[in-house]
């Protein structure tokens, strides 16, 4: 049944872990502000409790409780949903999760992170379980952080009945540029999430530096199910984001996922060209390029000896709409997707060709019909090469060592966060 919920994100100045308790009282305060507006649901960010960088002292339990315990209290007199992120013990392991606490000052559940950043992994476990958390208001699918980079975790989590997908996050940036924070998350991937999956998606940041070394983009947002961003947060300064958002319609359409074959074929570097045709032109421009392949669509003589040295998918709409197909090739060893594009919304089509490129560490080829328009992305999510106006033939290097490299930060595979997602969402099936 569609409904209408007000949801609001509190992004929070980043404080050290030391200084939590002497902040507690005033990230308090930020909830009852939060509410003022009729909140139905109020997100903070990731280790809000105690902070996101722990160091190599465990938690102190007590103070973990004392504070879950007043924001229930909180929750309870507001009348609100509140999600926070923290550190909690579970079974002797230490994670990073995000605990739901519902209106009536019930804990509804916890979600704990699945995939491991750089070095949560010295104080955190993975999770051990991917499932939505069901409250008074609706049922939620709350993920932390880098969960947002593997596709078929929100997926899994819609799937299981999750209404709305609520973030709270770390996202973290590099100061490249201090005019402009970036961070692959906050600038591309939410609103691909809430679109993918036909739920709206809610993310709470922080903003400032943490340690010294540890800096936030900000950009805590509430995205539409349609993708559209409708509340943003600046990148430097605390904020408090609101709007309503409309769940309970149906979710995004899926398409079943393919089992192809495993392929298996040594990383090889190879000139590309892309055309949107392969008539005599093209084929001279191969030479001028010195291109050893060419991806044109209707070309079928073109694709075996391209699949033959380059693990290659052809893929339609539906199947580049649906985060989980990708995924599915991605595990079997394809490193090249080709995107027969003929009636996707025209603004989305950079934004999930890139997003589809990042996320599985691949190159995508997309084969625009409708803007007879082709172009490459590569594994950082970064269109490379492209046709326009009199430019008919475009080129680019294929470097399989590129698609091999999964590593995106120290101890954080993609690859192998896949794989054990893909491990989790059966086990979570099966039972």
């Amino acid at each position: 049944m569609r409904r209408t919920l007000t949801v609001a994100a509190i992004q929070l100045p980043a404080h050290d872990r030391e200084a939590f308790d002497d902040n507690w009282a005033e990230i308090r305060v930020r909830v009852n502000d939060a509410a003022v507006n009729d909140a139905d649901i109020i997100v903070l960010p990731e280790g809000t409790i105690p902070a996101y960088v722990l160091g190599e002292r465990p938690l102190d339990h007590e103070q973990v409780d004392r504070a879950v315990a007043q924001l229930r209290d909180d929750a309870r007199r507001l009348r609100v949903i509140v999600v926070c992120g923290l550190g909690r013990t579970h079974a002797s392991f230490q994670y990073n999760s995000a605990v739901v606490i519902d209106a009536g000052g019930d804990v509804a559940g916890y979600a704990d992170k699945a995939f491991l950043w750089h070095f949560d992994r010295r104080w955190f476990a993975p999770a051990d379980a991917i499932a939505p958390v069901r409250t008074s208001l609706g049922t939620i699918g709350a993920m932390v952080c880098a969960d947002g980079r593997i596709p078929t975790i929100g997926r899994a989590l819609v799937d299981a009945g999750a209404e709305l997908l609520v973030m709270p996050t770390a996202w973290v940036t590099t100061g490249r540029d201090p005019d402009a924070l970036e961070n692959v998350q906050a600038d591309l991937l939410a609103r691909v999430r809430a679109r993918e999956n036909g739920v709206p998606f809610v993310a709470a940041n922080k903003s400032g530096v943490e340690r010294s070394c540890v800096a936030y983009c900000g950009k805590s947002q509430i995205v539409a199910a349609s993708g559209e961003v409708l509340a943003l947060a600046p990148e430097r300064a605390p904020a408090i984001i609101a709007s309503e958002v409309e769940i309970g319609a149906a979710p995004a359409a899926r398409v079943s996922i393919p089992s192809p074959p495993a392929r298996v074929v040594a990383p090889t570097v190879e000139r590309v060209a892309i055309a949107m045709t392969d008539d005599a032109p093209v084929e001279a421009a191969l030479a001028t390029l010195e291109a050893t392949q060419l991806v044109a669509p209707d070309a079928p003589a073109r694709f075996e000896p391209l699949d033959e040295a380059i693990p290659t998918a052809l893929l339609d709409d539906a199947a580049i709409a649906d985060p989980g197909v990708g995924v599915a090739y991605r595990r079997a060893g394809y490193r090249l997707l080709i995107w027969d594009c003929r009636a996707f919304d025209r603004a989305w089509i950079v934004p999930f060709a890139r997003t589809r490129a990042l996320e599985l560490r691949a190159f995508v080829v997309v084969q625009d019909r409708a803007g007879n328009r082709t172009f490459a992305v590569d594994p950082d999510g970064v269109v490379v090469a492209g046709t326009y106006d009199g430019l008919r033939v475009a080129s680019f290097v294929y470097d399989g060592a590129r698609a091999e490299a999964t590593l995106v930060a120290p101890s954080t595979d993609v690859a192998l966060g896949l794989e054990r997602v893909a491990s989790l969402v059966a086990e979570t099936s099966a039972s």
